[in-house]
């Protein structure tokens, strides 16, 4: 054994679990029963099971909390720097379809702590190193295009956002952030912007939320497809719709509450709510 430089170290580790994208078998990823499982049956939820798990995510935290949050720590740097970029003149109209959006995508960064939970559940290691396994996943191709999926909405979003500005606001970007937010809140085309872009907002948020609740975890649980993993999310939200739109709120305020905290929030936030989300689909789906 030799020593290895600490700075260098989690970059070999990042790279490592790069260098083996999905090269494990099913049987080494998955145990004989999932592979084995038969269809999924659809279980109806009731709101208090939201908070029964909150409190599941919560503990799963707590058990791997120094690893959760230097896997997540990243976020806020990343958040950051867009912040900063989009407050500059001429791009401040997409400082909130950017801050916005992070609920559209935040099912992607979920992946590493679903991971963990995975590993929790079957009392395997679940340091922030092994929640890189989902990398090595058979279900790797599955989860990118779930991921492009996902991508694909959020870029969807964002022209839709700029579209609500060019209408109400005219084609002139503003010199500065402290000056969009005096003419949107001033006037009255303001206030219907803010009302569009919520309702519009909310409409991008819910189709998220019905194809990404259970198939993000889904495909890291069994051996599942990407018709048939988005087709199991949408039956779970038809079933649930009104706890599954209350868990879609939980999320955004938690993850807004995150985003207000300078992005810093999210280093607890993200955690939590993906660690109950895994919990959540345990809920759902049944075998």
């Amino acid at each position: 054994m030799r020593a290895q430089n600490p700075f260098f170290w989690p970059f070999q580790m990042v790279f490592s679990g790069f260098s083996s994208v999905g090269k494990s078998a099913d049987q080494t990823y998955w145990d004989s029963a999932a592979v084995a499982r038969t269809t999924p049956v659809i279980q109806r939820i009731t709101y208090s099971d939201l908070f029964a798990v909150l409190s599941e995510g919560a503990q799963d935290f707590a058990k791997t909390r120094a690893d959760a949050i230097l896997l997540v720590f990243i976020l806020p740097i990343i958040g950051i720097a867009a912040i900063v970029a989009a407050s500059g003149p001429g791009y401040a109209d997409l400082l909130f379809p950017l801050l916005s959006g992070f609920v559209l995508v935040s099912p992607i960064a979920a992946f590493g702590f679903y991971e963990m939970s995975r590993r929790l559940e079957a009392d395997q290691r679940a340091g922030w190193t092994d929640a890189l396994g989902v990398l090595t996943s058979p279900a790797i191709g599955t989860i990118a295009l779930l991921s492009l999926t996902l991508i694909s909405i959020f870029i969807l979003w964002m022209g839709a956002a700029h579209f609500l500005f060019v209408a109400f606001s005219g084609k002139q970007h503003p010199i500065s952030l402290g000056v969009m937010l005096v003419h949107i809140l001033t006037h009255l085309r303001g206030w219907g912007l803010i009302i569009s872009g919520f309702a519009v907002g909310f409409v991008f948020a819910v189709i998220v939320l019905a194809l990404s609740v259970v198939s993000f975890p889904m495909v890291l649980d069994r051996p599942e497809g990407f018709v048939g993993a988005i087709g199991t999310s949408l039956k779970a939200f038809a079933f649930n719709v009104g706890p599954l739109l209350a868990w879609g709120l939980i999320v955004s305020l938690g993850l807004f509450v995150g985003v207000a905290f300078a992005l810093v929030g999210l280093v607890v936030v993200l955690p939590i709510l993906s660690h109950a989300t895994w919990h959540l689909y345990r809920r759902l789906v049944h075998y």
